[in-house]
């Protein structure tokens, strides 16, 4: 089978140069074919992957038609085969219907205060003049927002457990040598509890032990008066008046923890890492942020031009996830002149994307202000996917990265450790900050003794 642009390294050269340097092998793939290329760097399959924005666009619009979801059996493991990055069709579609409302831009609203005070409860833990890693805080951070805001756990044994087994899982996440258990199916063998796939399992089902039974006890104790988006979706009705089975809710849970997690994590460490790196940028951010006073509403914060301007370049510049999930060809069809035949699969490559010269001049530059200068189409900057499968916790995610930068960086000073540059490198499946970017926190503002969010209407 004929594919275009076909590197012609050796499969097994491909893989180890991608895994060693993502970046840096894309971008020098990129140098010899801009738009289209063809690679087999996952397990041996050959791929063809796309960065240019006019096949983006004919990918999202010919999703139902002619390109359809690879069947992703290491998705599945890890997730669930209820969960929605594995569903096609009409129960891909079910799924969605159940997870939009609570993820709904209005809903994210009730959450900014919890956010907000989560985040001042870390760094008031926080010794001043002692290095710590800034990935690492987020990673505390985004949990106990994940456990609140998603389990809707505050207190209690199955709190108390998920909040040590959930840390332990993620960890194995973020290893390097998970990478390669992800990408390549058939490393996944149980060998045993200290092996890094059976120590996964263990933990895992320890894990979903505690949340079948929450499931459980929220069944048998209903009450309306609870926000956070488990309850929501455990109440909510597809249009034939069913609601979720305690499996697929089980997937949905673990889908947000294991897809958004990491994703948010890295974009908030990045942006306290360019905020300081670049100290412009952390003075207009400063700036902005005086601009609303003392008790500041979460949509106030969520909407300042210059903070969304600082997440998005954040989320351009080093995308966690590199590229969105293949899809596969499903009838014949022509990407920018070459003809793709049934079976071939094809990845829209996001890093490639967000770094063309041609859309983002000096693309190596981290310069929020781009985003201030134009609007980007869909096909030009998907931080969060697009088309039908396009990120479900996407509110989530951006409203907390802005609410978590906005409390840092408006009630405490910090600096970074090192003066290197930070480069990025895989964490288990999603791009990471190399090194969790050293910083230390120099002091706290004690003339703004708390980032209040006012009452919501």
């Amino acid at each position: 089978m004929q594919l275009p642009n076909s590197l012609k390294t050796p499969a097994w050269f491909q893989t180890l140069q991608f895994f060693n340097n993502p970046t840096g092998f894309l971008e020098k793939v990129a140098r010899q074919y801009p738009d289209i290329f063809s690679g087999r760097f996952f397990a041996g399959q050959p791929c063809v992957f796309v960065q240019h924005p006019q096949a983006v666009e004919q990918f999202f619009h010919n999703e139902r038609q002619k390109f359809g979801l690879c069947d992703n059996k290491s998705v599945q493991a890890l997730v669930g085969k209820y969960a929605l990055t594995s569903l096609i069709g009409e129960e891909h579609k079910r799924q969605r219907q159940f997870l939009t409302p609570p993820f709904h831009g209005e809903r994210m609203r009730s959450y900014g205060q919890l956010i907000c005070d989560l985040t001042a409860q870390t760094l008031s833990q926080q010794p001043l003049h002692k290095p710590f890693s800034a990935y690492g805080m987020m990673k505390n951070i985004s949990l106990q927002v994940m456990l609140k805001v998603v389990f809707g756990l505050c207190s209690g044994e199955r709190y108390q457990q998920l909040k040590h087994l959930l840390p332990l899982m993620l960890d194995i996440f973020a290893s390097p040598l998970f990478s390669t258990l992800v990408f390549f199916p058939f490393l996944q063998q149980d060998l045993g509890a200290w092996s890094p796939w059976g120590k996964f399992l263990r933990l895992r089902q320890q894990i979903d032990d505690l949340i079948y039974a929450e499931i459980a006890s929220r069944r048998a104790r209903t009450d309306p008066e609870r926000t956070d988006i488990l309850s929501l979706l455990m109440a909510a009705k597809d249009q034939e008046g069913q609601s979720m089975t305690d499996q697929e809710l089980r997937d949905q849970l673990m889908t947000l923890l294991l897809a958004g997690h990491e994703t948010t994590i890295a974009g908030m460490t990045w942006g306290l890492y360019w905020a300081h790196q670049k100290p412009e940028v952390g003075e207009k951010l400063r700036q902005e942020l005086d601009t609303l006073g003392d008790s500041p509403e979460a949509m106030g914060i969520f909407k300042l031009p210059y903070l969304t301007a600082v997440c998005n370049e954040c989320l351009r510049y080093y995308h966690p996830g590199l590229m969105i999930f293949p899809r596969v060809v499903k009838e014949p069809v022509e990407l920018l002149g070459h003809l793709l035949e049934p079976g071939i699969r094809v990845i829209a490559c996001t890093y490639l994307i967000h770094h063309r010269e041609d859309i983002y001049p000096q693309h190596k530059e981290f310069r929020p202000e781009r985003f201030l200068e134009r609007k980007y189409s869909s096909y030009e900057f998907l931080p969060f996917g697009g088309g039908l499968r396009r990120c479900i916790g996407e509110a989530l995610s951006f409203f907390e990265m802005k609410l978590v930068l906005a409390t840092i960086m408006s009630r405490y000073q910090l600096s970074l450790e090192e003066i290197q540059p930070v480069g990025a490198k895989f964490r288990g499946f999603t791009l990471g900050p190399a090194n969790g970017v050293k910083m230390v926190l120099t002091q706290r503002r004690e003339s703004r003794k708390s980032l209040q969010i006012g009452v919501f209407s």
